[in-house]
């Protein structure tokens, strides 16, 4: 099987999963920090449970085996605390998701034995089942980093970052008439279509995401404790933060160093900032346009300026961090829901925060420009930071 035919890439991100908590400890696999947070062995299972209900219950007609586990693995059916407690144990877990996984790749392979469904055109079952696993993978890595930052290791920053002024290089994009969204794409989730046109003014976008070393100059400037730069929920938030990126700590000698999944290590000056919530980026995006001059007129960057920028090639996907864009997750007009789990009008119902682009541990399956990611503008636990636009150019 081709690992770039869906079917391939399938397999791989099921393979990925199991390797990724195999080596782990029941302990590991259960843990759960914030306690409200879902610990490995629910992504884990409830990647199998998805796949399952796709394949199995919206296409067969099958939901035997979904409804029986339905509200262990439904966000929200039970409390968190009762819905992790009734996970099985990770080798029972495991074997389940493995006979299933395996079930469910013959089955989609001899498609002539399914009947005939529109999710089976164009292999877009497939391309939706591995991008709802490969969010959950990195839902997975989080849940692995968040281990690592408890361990509290020691460690000597060996090239200690330095603060640079924020980045003057910027990319004009001129006013006109764009589109945004999936056309003729398979893959593309509900909230991708239809495709939009949208009216955008001249504005210049940063080359590059926010880097760490921009990023200490606006803490040694006072950003986290400065009020004018917060909004009034922003300012709330902070007031319980630590003022810092949430994976920075220092060490003995007061220099930053970055936690990863590989341990501690040196920041890299040029590298982007990552472990910031929306609220952060707002407040860096007040500082910024404060410094006057080039900077002037700073903001957080709107999703469609973002996709435009992309979509024109004026700029290329890093593919580094995920960014925060300044609008809220909403439908696009004349949205018609998916009938999924994730999907339909539910999901702008929780005041999220647009993210574009992906970040390093984001798989091919969400690595396209329409695709938008989501969540709380106080979460500080994804792989995000973020990216400035700026008033066009005086002439």
């Amino acid at each position: 099987m081709s690992p770039t035919h869906p079917l391939g890439q399938l397999s791989a991100l099921q393979q990925l999963m199991t390797q990724l908590i195999e080596p782990l400890s029941e302990q590991q696999c259960r843990c759960s920090h914030p306690p409200s947070q879902p610990p490995l062995l629910w992504y884990y299972g409830r990647a199998a449970y998805l796949e399952t209900w796709w394949l199995r219950d919206q296409v067969q007609g099958e939901s035997d085996l979904t409804d029986r586990v339905a509200e262990i693995f439904s966000p929200g059916a039970l409390p968190p605390e009762v819905q992790w407690e009734r996970l099985p144990p990770k080798d029972h877990l495991m074997n389940w998701a493995l006979e299933l996984q395996e079930e469910n790749l013959m089955r989609l392979a001899n498609r002539d034995r399914l009947p005939r469904h529109p999710l089976l055109a164009d292999n877009r079952l497939v391309l939706l089942i591995n991008q709802a696993r490969a969010l959950l993978y990195e839902q997975m890595l989080q849940c692995l980093l968040e281990q690592r930052l408890q361990m509290a290791e020691p460690y000597r920053v060996g090239r200690p970052l330095t603060a640079q002024a924020p980045s003057t290089e910027l990319v004009g994009i001129s006013q006109g008439h764009y589109r945004v969204g999936a056309k003729d794409d398979p893959a593309a989730r509900d909230n991708e279509l239809p495709p939009q046109i949208v009216n955008l003014s001249n504005f210049r976008i940063d080359r590059q995401p926010v880097s760490n070393a921009a990023w200490l100059a606006f803490m040694e400037a006072g950003g986290y404790t400065t009020r004018d730069y917060w909004s009034e929920d922003g300012w709330e938030w902070r007031q319980e933060r630590e003022e810092h990126p949430y994976h920075w700590r220092r060490d003995d000698q007061g220099a930053w160093y970055g936690v990863s999944l590989n341990g501690p290590a040196d920041l890299p000056a040029t590298d982007p900032v990552m472990g910031i919530s929306q609220h952060e980026a707002r407040a860096y995006a007040c500082w910024v346009a404060s410094l006057g001059g080039e900077l002037s007129g700073a903001v957080l960057q709107h999703e469609y300026q973002w996709e435009v920028a992309m979509r024109t090639q004026a700029l290329q996907p890093t593919c580094r961090v995920w960014e925060w864009c300044a609008n809220r997750f909403e439908p696009y007009d004349k949205f018609q829901p998916d009938p999924a789990p994730d999907a339909g009008p539910g999901q702008f119902s929780q005041d999220h925060a647009v993210l574009r682009g992906g970040c390093l541990h984001s798989q091919p399956a969400v690595r396209r420009i329409s695709f938008r990611h989501h969540a709380a503008p106080e979460s500080q636990t994804l792989f995000a930071g973020t990216r400035l636009v700026y008033p066009p150019q005086e002439s």
